[in-house]
């Protein structure tokens, strides 16, 4: 999905642009529009449809509902899709993603058939290693819709360090990106009465003490920028409104968002107070608020990111070459620190080198206990795990924790107590575990695993390369049976993403090993440029006018199975969501010759106007801007719904979307319904009326959508001939 503004350090549990070069010159152009495609200029009939809740769209919705849902749900393969989906997502042998607390408990959130909306609990860590832990629910989401008759979906709970006590819950209408905050008292189980609570917005809220928050939100006309975002960082003392509260920060319209946060030490001491201006979606400046209430900019990258505070050192990615005030030179990819308070009285203090990814290698994932460094490292997309600590000569040093290898790793929750962290491993055939480190000592024990979910005996996993239109070797994984045959005939998901820096590394899917895999398909993931999965340097090389590089990889992706034997034109079908299915759009539009079904979800398709609904105006910096005659010129060259005419090959296309989805508005996803009609193809179109961007309110809708997907992907690429 297209990243929210807001970070999270979630257990990985599984789930600058260039002036115009003669290397972007030099990529292969898609093909010339058919002239029966709309002008970049013609009015566009269907932007009634972009009236999200509007009784004319609404009306087009429902009927197009009606229709796919008759399709897909008659098929007589959906019911048992169906029950096979909601047996998985529903289980209650997932494994509980942890969160270890200051008092050494662990926290976690879990969705199961009984807890449909969730149910916030505790444990301590003993119990949480034994097979049947004994949870004590703390705040449950299902109870509080059902007693408060909201359809109110738990995003996500910030508490006040170091007790933990007090915490900022966030709830949203239906899924959507804005929230409504309100402060709950652990110990009372029970939100305070007469406590904090923020009116629904975007934006977020941070602990300074307990009587003090710093919030970023909509605080009436002109004070958003133009994505959508906060614009404004106010201190908050408890009893004020909003209203009452002192701004402190000040970005500009044309920013995506500011916000605000206390950088603390293991202790939960406050050693600074931080200002975010995100320029745009890569590019930033940090300031400090003064205990005057002045602000002072640090001196850092552009594009960079602050990642962790350990032993009184700051430690920072730098997405960019840069030359420190100290006059050192760091390279893109560069996990550098500093001492934090040395450097904070004289912005020339030295910085230390801690590590520089190779070609191949990407840093995934940057956390810190107590007293030690942890970073996922990859190479190759497969992962390790390092510690890191300063050496007494100042150099960093680094030990490699023993965990499996050929695998994804995820570092989860990390303690402040001592050195412990979670690291969650997996593989597309290997079930996830998750394991308990201790970064002070290097021993590594498994604490859970999940038992097979589908089985994959006889399968295997390989990888191979596919060369893109400008020489560049693109990698990609095929999960499929031993003894399949090399003669076109198997029918095959290729999944893409290609953005945003977002990795696409080995997962378990349980539902594409049960609805797919078993099933006898064959199942592709493509590590296009754009994503992150070789560092900055392999999503900047697909940015704005490069963009179309990142289309050509998967469509090389896509020749390349089918040189190769795995799959043919009428067994290939292609999937991604939100970028991804701008990348479907794409292929649906250029190389339609290639693949027989597609399955687009909560896409971006129109991309002359993704600046102007919602939260597109935020992604200007991925793509460019189409007001901008240059940047509308590269832009229109692949916009999908620009691009699409009669007379083409296309397949039945499978559309979903959500009307509550509050980052990609669901017009693109209408629009390239409505128009793919008028043009005389045959499509499918489901909108959901309640989850956000993810597209699933609940576990329900989740394997309703699973179902609908896989009984379309049977119907076009393992029944002979395709049905439509």
């Amino acid at each position: 999905m297209i990243r929210s503004l807001a970070s999270a350090g979630a257990l990985a549990a599984l789930l600058a642009s260039t002036s115009l070069s003669s290397t972007a010159l030099a990529q292969t152009p898609p093909p010339a529009p058919a002239p029966s495609a709309p002008s970049a200029d013609a009015a566009d009939p269907y932007l009634w449809l972009e009236e999200v809740e509007g009784d004319r769209a609404m009306a087009w919705v429902n009927e197009q509902n009606t229709r796919s849902l008759g399709v897909l749900q008659g098929d007589p393969r959906y019911e048992t899709l169906h029950q096979q989906a909601l047996e998985i997502v529903q289980s209650r042998d997932r494994i509980p993603s942890p969160g270890l607390r200051h008092d050494g408990r662990v926290s976690n959130f879990w969705q199961d058939a009984e807890h449909v909306r969730g149910i916030w609990r505790m444990t301590t860590l003993d119990s949480y290693r034994t097979d049947a832990p004994q949870w004590e629910t703390i705040l449950d989401i299902d109870a509080l819709a059902a007693a408060e008759g909201k359809n109110w979906v738990y995003k996500g709970m910030t508490c006040l360090a170091p007790d933990e006590n007090r915490c900022l819950v966030s709830l949203s209408d239906g899924g959507k990106d804005a929230v409504t905050i309100r402060e709950f008292d652990i110990a009372a189980k029970a939100f305070v009465p007469g406590g904090i609570e923020l009116t629904e917005s975007k934006g977020g809220a941070s602990w300074i003490d307990q009587d003090t928050l710093l919030i970023s939100r909509d605080f009436g006309e002109g004070t958003l920028t133009d994505s959508g975002y906060p614009m404004i960082v106010k201190l908050m003392k408890r009893g004020q409104t909003v209203d009452q509260a002192q701004e402190v920060f000040r970005g500009q319209s044309t920013d995506v968002s500011v916000s605000g946060y206390a950088l603390r030490d293991a202790d939960g001491a406050v050693k600074a107070v931080l200002l975010n201006r995100s320029i745009n979606f890569y590019e930033g400046e940090t300031w400090r608020l003064n205990d005057d209430g002045t602000t002072t900019q640090l001196q850092l990258p552009a594009k960079s990111n602050i990642n962790a505070l350990v032993n009184g050192q700051l430690v920072v990615t730098t997405d960019q070459d840069w030359t420190a005030p100290s006059g050192q030179n760091f390279t893109t990819g560069d996990v550098i620190a500093w001492p934090l308070e040395a450097w904070l009285a004289d912005p020339a203090t030295p910085a230390q080198l801690i590590i520089r990814p190779g070609e191949r290698e990407a840093v995934e994932a940057v956390s810190a206990t107590r007293n030690k460094l942890v970073v996922a490292l990859y190479e190759n997309v497969r992962g390790s795990v390092y510690v890191y600590e300063p050496s007494t000569s100042g150099e960093w040093s680094r030990t490699r924790l023993d965990l499996p290898e050929n695998v994804t790793v995820g570092i989860g929750s990390s303690s402040d107590r001592d050195d412990k962290v979670f690291v969650s491993v997996a593989g597309y055939l290997n079930p996830s575990s998750l394991y308990l480190a201790d970064a002070a000592t290097g021993d590594v024990a498994q604490v859970k695993s999940l038992p097979a979910k589908f089985d994959a005996t006889g399968m295997r996993v390989d990888q191979f390369e596919a060369r893109s239109a400008d020489g560049t070797m693109i990698p990609y994984f095929v999960v499929h049976k031993d003894a399949m045959a090399m003669d076109g005939s198997n029918p095959t998901l290729l999944y893409g993403y290609g953005g945003f820096q977002s990795s696409l590394l080995p997962g378990y899917s349980p539902t594409v090993g049960k609805l797919w895999l078993e099933r006898g398909g064959v199942y592709v993931i493509a590590n296009t440029r754009g994503g992150g999965e070789f560092g900055p340097r392999w999503h900047q090389a697909a940015l704005q006018e490069n963009r179309q590089r990142a289309h050509e990889d998967f469509q090389a992706v896509a020749q390349d199975l089918i040189t190769r034997g795995v799959t043919s034109q009428p067994h290939l079908g292609i999937m991604g969501g939100s970028q991804g299915g701008l990348f479907m759009g794409a292929m649906l539009t250029q190389r339609p010759d290639l693949i027989n079904a597609a399955v687009i979800q909560v896409p971006l398709f129109d991309m002359l106007r993704f600046h102007r609904l919602l939260a597109g105006a935020s992604w200007i910096a991925e793509y460019g801007n189409p007001d901008i005659p240059e940047q509308r010129a590269w832009i229109e060259q692949y916009s999908p719904y620009q691009r699409l005419a009669a007379g083409q090959p296309y397949p039945e296309v499978f559309i979903h979307t959500s009307t509550k989805d509050d980052r990609v508005h669901p017009g693109h996803a209408r629009k390239a319904a409505a128009r793919l009609e008028e043009l005389g193809y045959p499509v499918l179109f489901y909108e959901n009326t309640d989850g956000g961007h993810a597209a699933g309110a609940n576990l329900r809708e989740t394997a309703r959508r699973l179902a609908l997907e896989y009984t379309y992907l049977t119907r076009r690429l393992i029944d002979e001939p395709a049905q439509q």
